[in-house]
């Protein structure tokens, strides 16, 4: 049975993943905004335990783990959270930008950082989902593309820093996404939102556990998931 800390597991992508998991019989620590969204996701997820951290604060994330019991091992921490908003350079603000930034690479910086040691004593994998944006910038999508570039920084980097440890690192981009986010998108863009047009969450969320489930000895770095008749 292995533990694994997901973020994101309220909708979409998150909770199929989360689903799956709880299926297999493996334990879960969902991270949650606050002690509100962490008794949903408990109703939610029969079974899984909950963290009560803001990604949007990640420089408070130490502070309250210090006050919850966090788990001794982890096999694996399953970035899945993210936040977006678009505008053109000129028009996005530095609240804009921070709030980014903060949800979509420092927390999960910070939230690696605090969580490598169970990590290091698993031999466990962390997961990044990153999206097509984290490997080229389109008009209005600056802040979220910047972050999500430095996203696949920071998954290099823990990967060459980790890997002699047994720690693995996987990046998953994937394209436009049948999610509340991409119904959002949608909205901002002023386009009609049709699902159907887009991955179906339960094709990211194979090849996330596709990830997972490989035999020792060998590693998924980055994988790209698109669109397909």
């Amino acid at each position: 049975m292995a533990t694994h800390v997901i973020t994101g597991a309220g909708s979409g992508i998150g909770a199929e993943v989360a689903r799956r998991l709880l299926e297999r019989g493996d334990t879960l620590y969902l991270l949650a905004r606050d002690a509100g969204r962490a008794r949903e996701l408990a109703g939610r997820f029969e079974g899984a335990r909950t963290l009560v951290g803001d990604l949007g604060e990640p420089e408070r994330l130490s502070w309250a783990f210090e006050h919850q019991t966090l788990p001794e091992d982890v096999d694996s921490l399953l970035h899945i959270a993210g936040v977006v908003e678009l505008g053109t350079v000129g028009e996005l603000t530095p609240k804009v930008w921070n709030a980014t930034l903060a949800a979509n690479l420092v927390a999960p910086a910070e939230l690696t950082r605090l969580l490598l040691p169970q990590l290091r004593r698993s031999r466990g994998h962390v997961v990044f989902v990153n999206s097509g944006a984290g490997l080229r910038a389109n008009p209005d999508w600056s802040a979220y593309a910047a972050s999500k570039h430095g996203l696949k920084a920071l998954a290099d980097a823990l990967r060459a820093e980790e890997s002699a440890g047994g720690v693995r690192v996987t990046s998953v981009y994937p394209g436009r996404t049948a999610t509340p986010m991409q119904e959002k998108v949608h909205r901002q863009e002023g386009r009609e939102y049709d699902a159907g047009r887009w991955i179906p969450v339960e094709a990211v969320a194979t090849t996330i556990l596709t990830a997972l489930d490989l035999p020792r000895g060998a590693e998924l770095t980055d994988l790209t998931v698109k669109p397909g008749g």
